[in-house]
């Protein structure tokens, strides 16, 4: 398991590093999955007569806009229901949200079929038991830093923020740049 390495102190900066071995390995993932509640949001979900209220942080929308533009296909995948989610995901740019879904294994392996992406080129970020199956099952898995303990002791990469705190903008930016190296490599 790797763990997030700052270069510098600041919580404000969004560089993040990791070791070069698993540098190496988020330089080849094609499609990023992503659990909704815990991972893009805090976990909190607000209710009133008005419906659900839930809270996204604008860095990770950044991020995955981001990562869409490189190539890398994004794909939310939630046990709950919520048309918070399917307008936030419209609001920036991710087609592809599977909500209502009880057995996320078996749907990032359909994901997996739909893209053509082998499980080699995948990355599932979990923060919660239920994510367990699909965490281990990609390539890489990714966890918030406020994940619970059984997940980050499984995940490959902890982050060093909590989810709907910008921890999907930090594993973004660590594609991103894994990605930018390795096209660096080859020339």
């Amino acid at each position: 398991m790797h763990y997030a390495q700052r270069p510098a102190p600041s919580r404000d900066s969004l560089a993040v590093t990791a070791s070069p071995a698993l540098m190496h390995r988020l330089a080849g993932i094609r499609l990023l999955a992503l659990d909704v509640d815990g991972v893009l949001t805090d976990g909190s979900v607000w209710h009133s007569s008005c419906g659900q209220f839930q809270r996204f942080h604008v860095h990770d929308g950044l991020g995955l806009q981001l990562l869409g533009a490189a190539g890398v296909t994004v794909v939310w995948i939630s046990a709950r229901r919520s048309e918070a989610v399917e307008l936030r995901a419209a609001e920036i740019g991710v087609a592809d949200v599977r909500q209502g879904v009880s057995d996320k294994l078996h749907e990032l392996q359909r994901a997996s079929d739909a893209y053509g992406v082998g499980r080699e080129s995948i990355a599932y970020m979990g923060d919660d038991l239920p994510d367990l199956p699909a965490l281990r099952w990609a390539s890489i898995g990714l966890a918030p830093a406020n994940a619970v303990a059984q997940v980050r002791a499984e995940a490959d990469y902890v982050c060093e923020r909590d989810g709907g705190e910008g921890a999907v903008r930090e594993v973004c930016d660590l594609i991103l740049a894994a990605r930018q190296g390795h096209s660096a490599d080859r020339q």
